[in-house]
């Protein structure tokens, strides 16, 4: 029968298992995550292919502590914010990691079962999550090497004595894709005597040995309790390195595949409303194989559309961002993209392989740093470092031409870029200095050594209220974003799952076309990439004579169906045969 449960939970539990460790004793490892989960064996799944959005979530990414009001908990500063600024504008937030930490802005995690004392405390997070969705980051595939779980290792004691992969640093490593220059092995001195523990990331942040069940087990009871406070949408940070294999590539491998699906198994049937996302930072055809098939994520992030559609707008030319956005799969029903232009990281350039030329890429490189940007690197397997990721504000990334260099379209150019992450096929999200249009943070990169405090800045609240109550290039962005936003949020066309369909208008309009699931309303998204004044012709989409059409952005209505329109530079339109309204999506 169509869209009836699938069977029972225990036996596709067992089948994952035997899958991953087809060495052990299948069920006993099921009994012990289902009674970690406290669900019982005959529980019935969810209905598959349900979408659990709607073109009223947008998402807001920030670090817990970036709002900050003296005598006041961080976490308590970030809810009083979004709940009388954002909840007309936003539907989600995503907290990046809140726990104690030893670097990397919170990714290298201490304790998972705690929230940082300088943040604030779980009621926050529960509080939080009783007005917006709150996606939590589960930073799975390593951990701080001054955790409880790192020390025990080193002492040969539990938990944590066999919590880490180690590897022989004399075998053949070369093989391994690397997202850092430093030395994937670290030396360590332990009570049995020395090992080389993997670090993929850091040598602070040591990778977790999923190949012990008691790690898995270990990461069901964390996620867990992230349910019991509230938490339904889980970031499976840096997945795609999960599993080892010595002679391999050890990313994307079968094994990570399957603890994905086990994991949504698991956390679907305690919450079917729960949602899991991959944070899988690599080329677009391997980032797309974390769908699945419609079982392992239900969002993946759109990693190569910040890259493409940067380099669109200061080039002036939408080639690539077009042909790509026509290569891209129509996500299953159940499924959808995570869209985005800015992160906590920089701009990934890896998700441009294939899609930028060598050329290209170097342009887009030369301009970046022309704007202030600064670029990190990664060892490729034939021991070269090669640009991994440009490290800038949105806000300067878009603050000129690759030809002119910066000029007076900032803004436009800013707007232009939130309006079409907003109105692709997907959930958008905002970083949160998008909303403000925070510039380059030069001076936390000379404190703390890292190229990507550069987008990271801490946000004192009274002088973030009066940038946002007075004349300033961040009040401009803030109020016409969140006003967009509102816009968006109304139209069914936007729906993650509606029909996208790419016009082809040249290299210099951008444009594509909507159209809700029921069918009722159509939307052309239409933009000009360049700093020169675009026309074209109403005849080109193919209007429905018979309804009205208006632009969603200015109002404007559009009676000559075969007129001609002149699009300012960056300026675009949302043309629909009728307006949406808002929906509650919390």
């Amino acid at each position: 029968m169509e869209n009836a449960p699938l069977s029972h939970l225990e036996p596709r539990l067992i089948a994952h298992l035997q899958t991953i460790y087809p060495q052990l004793n299948s069920k006993e490892l099921a009994d012990q995550c289902l009674a970690t989960f406290h669900l019982d064996p005959a529980t019935e799944s969810p209905r598959p292919h349900k979408s659990l959005w709607d073109q009223g979530d947008i998402m807001l990414i920030t670090y817990a502590d970036t709002l900050r009001r003296e005598g006041e908990a961080p976490l308590e500063t970030l809810h009083q914010f979004a709940k009388t600024s954002l909840s007309d504008a936003i539907s989600a937030v995503h907290l990046l990691p809140f726990f104690p930490y030893s670097s990397d802005d919170g990714f290298s995690v201490m304790d998972y079962t705690t929230v940082n004392p300088s943040s604030g405390k779980w009621s926050h997070v529960t509080q939080l999550a009783q007005d917006f969705k709150v996606m939590g980051d589960l930073v799975i595939n390593h951990c701080s090497s001054r955790s409880m779980w790192f020390e025990n290792f080193k002492a040969g004691t539990h938990p944590g004595a066999n919590f880490f992969y180690e590897a022989d640093p004399t075998l053949d490593l070369s093989a391994v894709v690397r997202p850092r220059t430093s030395p994937l092995l670290r030396e360590v001195q332990t009570k049995h005597g020395e090992k080389h523990v993997w670090c993929t990331f850091s040598h602070d942040q040591v990778d977790l040995n999923f190949e012990r069940p008691e790690v898995l087990l270990e990461f069901l009871r964390i996620i867990r309790l992230y349910l019991e406070k509230g938490i339904r949408w889980f970031r499976l940070d840096a997945v795609a390195f999960l599993w080892k294999i010595p002679g391999t590539s050890c990313i994307n491998l079968p094994q990570t595949h399957e603890i994905i699906r086990l994991l949504r198994l698991l956390i679907e049937h305690y919450a079917p409303e729960s949602v899991i996302i991959t944070e899988t930072n690599i080329p677009n055809q391997e980032n797309l194989t974390y769908f699945g098939n419609a079982n392992e994520a239900h969002l993946i992030y759109n990693f190569s559309l910040p890259p493409l559609l940067i380099n669109s707008l200061v080039t002036g030319n939408c080639s690539h961002l077009k042909q790509w956005l026509m290569s891209m799969p129509p996500a299953q029903q159940g499924t959808t993209y995570l869209n985005f232009l800015a992160s906590h990281d920089g701009i990934g350039l890896r998700p441009t392989e294939g899609l930028l030329s060598e050329w290209e890429l170097d342009t887009l490189i030369n301009t970046m740093k022309r704007f202030g940007g600064k670029i990190s690197s990664r060892t490729t397997p034939q021991g070269e470092a090669k640009p991994y990721e440009i490290n800038i504000s949105l806000w300067n990334a878009l603050s000129g031409s690759a030809q002119q260099g910066p000029d007076q379209w900032q803004f436009a150019r800013f707007l232009c870029a939130a309006g079409v992450m907003m109105s692709l096929e997907g959930v958008p999200a905002f970083y949160i200095h998008s909303l403000f249009g925070t510039e380059n943070d030069l001076e936390r990169v000379e404190n703390t050594g890292q190229f990507r405090s550069i987008n990271r800045h801490i946000w004192d609240m009274e002088d973030l209220e009066h940038a946002l109550n007075t004349p300033t290039h961040h009040q401009k962005v803030f109020q016409s974003v969140t006003k967009l936003t509102k816009v968006r949020r109304a139209q069914p066309a936007f729906h993650p799952n509606a029909t996208q369909y790419v016009l082809h208008m040249g290299e210099n309009l951008f444009a594509f076309w909507r159209q809700s699931i029921d069918r009722r309303q159509s939307l052309f998204a239409v933009y000009n990439m360049t700093d020169q004044p675009q026309s074209f012709n109403l005849s080109e989409l193919n209007l429905i004579a018979t309804d009205t059409w208006t632009d969603l952005v200015s109002e404007q209505v559009y009676e000559d169906h075969l007129g001609k329109v002149t699009l300012m530079p960056y300026q675009f339109v949302w043309l629909a045969n009728k307006k949406g309204r808002i929906t509650q999506t919390k």
